[in-house]
């Protein structure tokens, strides 16, 4: 039997929304808490947000990695102490009743009610400093919010997990794990072991025993624990309970929100490379959203290259350009499959007709929305996109987008690991216990039955919260 370098009453696995918290809440109550992350800790603050640097230190594979697929869906996942919270742009949304109430139902889910979420959300809220700007937004925000204006569109401002110790929106600081509950977290006790990946669990029967991992600089060692909590996210969670020799209803409904984007020049400079646009227009949401992303010049870059030989002269006037989004919830599905001898998981996602019909649409009304805000040019990325100057323009994209032409990515990844008490259909239980265990749960995005509408991690951290204190309840006790 291998030596045990490590012990702990619960091994938390991944530090971001879900892990965190979970940590937090059981060190909190008494319990000895290890938590194991594969990334680096990175102080806020010490890398210029989407920059290249950040991309390098703070994201797995560099900042994109890629679900296949016709067309394929590239993707982005956090790794370092925090995850995601230290890379995405802080805008939060509520999970909205309806889709509690969908979860609830379809997946027979226990105990979980929209106002019981709803307490636990204005306790996140809280927490994490959950506001508003305190002065005007930024001018790609303010176009888009123009736009919508114009055209009567139903729109409004994401709040963010900010603080602003000088009423300077631009002075914000992110509320991110490694600044709230991972500190809550150590000061209750918690050990939190950085660049320590978990290579897989190790099992007896209905228990885990220990988890086998090593560090980046070659060391391996294995953690003894009562329980293990996974929390590495929607695709390394299925991962490494598939690599561990868990797979019923593991890693097979991979939700995500598919988006396509463009980028909109103005006749004046306001490109704003360290931030993104805060307004969102929901006109047309569950099933439609327009937003704003991150326009670092090389992002900007980024969105001219399917149309490179078109539209590349213009990312000298990067300062005038911003990029934009359509997001879509869509019906499709995809799987995380993990294959002995590689690193990571294969990733595969499908669109529907039916997804593919909203991008379109999406692409377009987007098209518009950036015309009605004062957009000289507008660059659709996808392959064949044709520059679109007026509203004469944008039968154009209905006549030539394809999705498979396109490039299709998603920053939200959930529901591979879905949550609920129909065991046909379910890797865990309605508390994310997973299913033939007693001591093994799942706590992230990875538990969300399907991509929820709007950004995840307002609903992540909700159900953490929820499920660690069902934890300490009802199930400590047990394991």
């Amino acid at each position: 039997m291998t030596a045990v370098d490590f012990r702990c009453d619960v091994l938390v696995i991944g530090s971001g929304a879900g892990g965190a918290p979970t940590a937090a809440l059981l060190a909190e109550a008494g319990l000895d808490v290890i938590v194991a992350e594969e990334g680096p800790w990175v102080d806020q603050g010490s890398v210029v947000p989407f920059s290249l640097e950040q991309m390098e230190r703070q994201y797995r594979s560099g900042g994109v990695t890629v679900a296949l697929g016709l067309p394929s869906v590239a993707y982005t996942e956090g790794r370092c102490a925090g995850g995601g919270t230290e890379v995405n742009s802080g805008l939060y949304r509520r999970p909205p009743a309806e889709v509690i109430d969908r979860w609830r139902t379809k997946w027979r889910i226990d105990d979980l009610e929209p106002d019981d979420i709803d307490v636990l959300a204005r306790e996140v809220e809280a927490e994490l400093s959950v506001q508003t700007l305190p002065g005007p937004p930024s001018a790609p925000s303010e176009r888009l919010r123009l736009g919508a204006e114009r055209l009567g569109w139903r729109h409004d401002e994401s709040p963010r997990w900010m603080t602003y110790p000088t009423k300077d929106a631009r002075a914000g600081q992110r509320q991110s794990m490694t600044r709230t509950y991972l500190p809550r977290s150590t000061n209750a006790g918690a050990r939190i072991l950085t660049q320590c990946r978990v290579d897989r669990l190790e099992l007896r029967g209905d228990r885990v025993e220990s988890a086998a991992v090593t560090f980046d600089d070659g060391r391996r060692a294995t953690i003894g624990c009562r329980a293990a909590i996974v929390c590495a996210g929607a695709i390394q969670s299925p991962a490494l309970l598939q690599r561990s020799g868990i797979r019923r209803n593991i890693g097979n409904t991979l939700a995500v929100h598919p988006t396509v984007k463009l980028a909109a020049r103005f006749g004046e400079e306001l490109n704003v490379p360290d931030d993104v646009p805060v307004h969102q227009v929901k006109e047309f949401a569950p099933d439609l959203s327009f937003g704003g992303s991150a326009s670092h010049p090389g992002l900007v870059a980024l969105a001219l290259l399917d149309q490179w030989d078109d539209f590349g002269n213009s990312v000298t006037a990067w300062r005038e350009i911003a990029v934009y989004y359509a997001a879509i919830t869509s019906e499709g599905r995809g799987r995380v499959i993990s294959v002995p001898g590689l690193r990571d998981p294969i990733v595969t996602y499908h669109l529907t007709r039916r997804d593919r019909a909203l991008l379109r649409a999406g692409l377009s009304r987007l098209a518009l929305l950036l015309l009605e805000a004062g957009a000289t040019d507008v660059f659709p990325s996808y392959r064949g996109a044709p520059r679109i100057r007026s509203t004469r323009d944008l039968a154009k994209i209905e006549q030539t987008f394809s999705a498979n032409k396109a490039s299709v990515m998603t920053v939200h990844l959930c529901s591979t690991v879905p949550m609920g008490e129909d065991r046909d259909r379910c890797g865990a239980d309605s508390h994310g216990r997973i299913h033939g265990f007693r001591n093994l749960f799942v706590n992230d995005a990875s538990l969300l039955p399907d991509a929820p509408g709007v950004n995840p991690q307002g609903s992540v951290m909700a159900v953490a919260l929820r499920n660690a204190r069902h934890f300490l309840a009802e199930e400590w006790t047990r394991v």
